[in-house]
């Protein structure tokens, strides 16, 4: 039971991973650097943010605290002159920290305690934790991305195309799938330069 919930958590995370993908591929450069105002932050804000925070609470995640002392929070928050090139590799690396932690963990971990800023977590609670925060930002980072782009691709189902969907859902028999086995594509690629947005 627990091992199923470690591989949920997992799917959980690459399916709001593939979220952001599929929003800054469809940006010009420019985009990811704009601000409603000074208290709002850019798509490459929260970038930025994302691969702080993945990076400290992932690296050595059941050995040392998840707030490491190499931690510059408060200028995750500072707009970078940094390229897309940037932008995208920052992603990549913070995913790719918090996905191989996850891949690296077994059912019997998930009682162990960790701890965030000394307080303790076991490993469930910090998995819960993190798939609350990341979505948060990655709901902002697609609001952002919708306004932005010039000719949006929905990310879920199109505006009146409910039935439609529901209709070719239904018409299967009931079987046990997850939810993102559609959405979930190993050859997505975030190479882009911006000019399909």
């Amino acid at each position: 039971m627990q091992n199923d919930y470690l591989q949920s958590a997992i799917r959980q995370f690459e399916y709001y991973k593939l979220l952001g993908e599929k929003t800054l591929m469809q940006l010009p450069d420019d985009a990811l650097f704009w601000q409603y105002n000074t208290e709002s932050n850019s798509i490459a804000v929260l970038v930025k943010h994302l691969w702080g925070n993945m990076r400290s609470r992932w690296t050595d995640f059941l050995t040392t605290d998840g707030e490491k002392e190499w931690r510059d929070r408060d200028n995750e928050f500072d707009e970078a002159s940094q390229s897309r090139a940037e932008i995208l590799l920052q992603w990549e690396e913070g995913w790719r920290v918090l996905l191989d932690t996850l891949q690296s963990l077994r059912e019997e971990d998930l009682t162990k305690t960790i701890y965030i800023r000394n307080q303790g977590h076991s490993v469930l609670e910090a998995i819960n934790r993190q798939l609350a925060h990341y979505p948060y930002h990655i709901g902002q980072l697609v609001y952002v991305g919708k306004m932005l782009a010039q000719h949006w691709t929905s990310l879920s189902i199109p505006r009146g195309e409910s039935g439609q969907f529901n209709a070719v859902k239904f018409a299967q028999p009931s079987h046990k799938e997850h939810f993102t086995d559609a959405d979930l594509n190993p050859n997505q690629s975030l190479e882009t330069d911006g000019s399909n947005a």
